[in-house]
């Protein structure tokens, strides 16, 4: 499983704000998910049918949109061999831009940042969109373990899905109530068995979380001591051991424990996110105000030292409501550029050297224009959500732009 970046799940809310908006006037769009392993062939075998099937609709006008949709996506499938790697996702639809007779149809064809899983058929009056916000749901994976000395339990933990990796029980014998010599060397004999079934526990997570490079962090939890003990001993592998973000104390072992494991650790969890983006809006801010900080801001600024080069991280704010245009002299061949809000109607602009009336020859959403500038220079890009304090402070003080700095320009 691939790692969903912060750019990717930007798109994807982008889309979806956008496809959401999207209301036919019957059950006329249609949604299609198309799963990586899934036959061309079959996809529009399986149209086809369902052109045929639409000839039974009453309405008209909604019958020939339905079929005006399929037909599209029939012609767009033989752009296709095969589905791209992750599978391809397709809404297409007649949507209305005022009152009867201003339909338009409308087409989005895109390979979504995490693999389809199921192949969906979909008509009704708004585009299917739940597969799509399912992908903005925490798809982090992170490494559990509950222990005790009588049994330990390892789980990996996909999103909100948990998946026991292994249950282990360790035989160590319990309390021996002989006194004397005997009891000390039953009672070496019980620490011996301990760490040997530490070990074995350490084996099985170095096994199971050592072949996850997406592993974000390890959670360790138990009814008693013996988690202290083998966190602090050395058991785990140094990669994994770095991965630690807590330990928590159950009441379980076994499944039930796995589950009180993620339920005391849910409010660590959710913070971790909120704290990457912190930590990186108090580095900003903390380079900001050093007389010799390596830190930029505002729209101008930033795209001067992206186009140098000079930007480590592009930081850039999910709340952006902006595009990029793009004016063009018909009589010098003259470009300009200009960024208003997306909401807003492209304003007159005349020629700079001509003065004759320049015509817009382009539009781009502000952010994919900072991304590609970025993608051109190796700068790393960073989407910060305006939920946080830190990321609101990014939105309303610096405009929404902001970078970390390789060099003072």
């Amino acid at each position: 499983m691939t790692e969903v970046s912060s750019k990717e799940l930007y798109e994807v809310k982008r889309t979806l704000e956008e496809l959401s908006d999207k209301k036919g006037r019957g059950t006329e769009l249609v949604s299609v998910y198309i799963p990586p392993d899934k036959q061309i062939s079959d996809v529009v075998k399986h149209m086809r049918e369902e052109l045929s099937q639409s000839a039974n609709i009453k309405s008209k006008q909604t019958k020939k949109n339905v079929q005006s949709a399929i037909e599209v996506i029939m012609q767009r499938m033989k752009l296709f061999p095969k589905p791209p790697e992750k599978g391809l996702v397709m809404f297409v639809g007649m949507i209305p831009r005022g009152g009867p007779g201003t339909e338009k149809m409308e087409t989005y064809i895109f390979e979504p940042p995490e693999p389809v899983q199921t192949y969906i058929y979909h008509c009704n009056s708004e585009f299917f969109l739940k597969p799509l916000q399912d992908i903005l749901e925490d798809k982090e994976v992170y490494g559990l373990a509950v222990i005790d000395r009588k049994e330990a339990t390892i789980a990996v933990l996909r999103g909100k899905r948990i998946d026991i990796v292994k249950h282990l029980t360790s035989g160590v014998p319990g309390k021996h109530k002989a006194g004397g010599q005997s009891q000390r060397r039953f009672d070496r004999l019980i620490d011996l068995a301990a760490h040997e079934f530490l070990k074995r526990i350490g084996n099985h997570m170095n096994e199971a979380f050592l072949a996850i490079p997406e592993l974000k962090g390890v959670i360790i939890g138990g009814p008693g001591h013996t988690k202290e003990e083998f966190v602090e001993g050395d058991y785990m592998h140094y990669e994994i051991k770095d991965k630690l973000i807590t330990t928590v104390d159950t009441s379980y072992t076994g499944e039930f424990g796995i589950r009180e494991v993620l339920d005391r650790s849910m409010d660590v969890l959710n913070e971790l996110d909120v704290m990457r983006e912190k930590k990186l809006m108090q580095k900003f801010l903390t380079e900001l105000v050093d007389e010799n900080g390596l830190a930029s801001y505002g729209e101008a600024e930033v795209r001067r030292n992206l186009k140098i080069g000079a930007v480590e991280t592009l930081l850039l704010s999910e709340s952006l409501k902006s595009k990029r245009l793009t004016y063009e002299c018909q009589s010098c061949g003259r470009l300009l550029e200009k960024t208003i809000k997306k909401s807003a109607e492209a304003p007159e602009k005349l020629c700079p050297d001509c003065n004759e009336k320049m015509k817009v020859k382009g539009s781009k959403d502000v952010v994919d224009d900072f991304v590609e500038m970025a993608e051109e220079v190796g700068s790393k890009v960073e989407i910060i959500s305006a939920e946080t304090e830190e990321g609101t402070q990014l939105l309303k003080a610096f405009g929404g732009i902001a970078a970390l700095l390789r060099y003072r320009p």
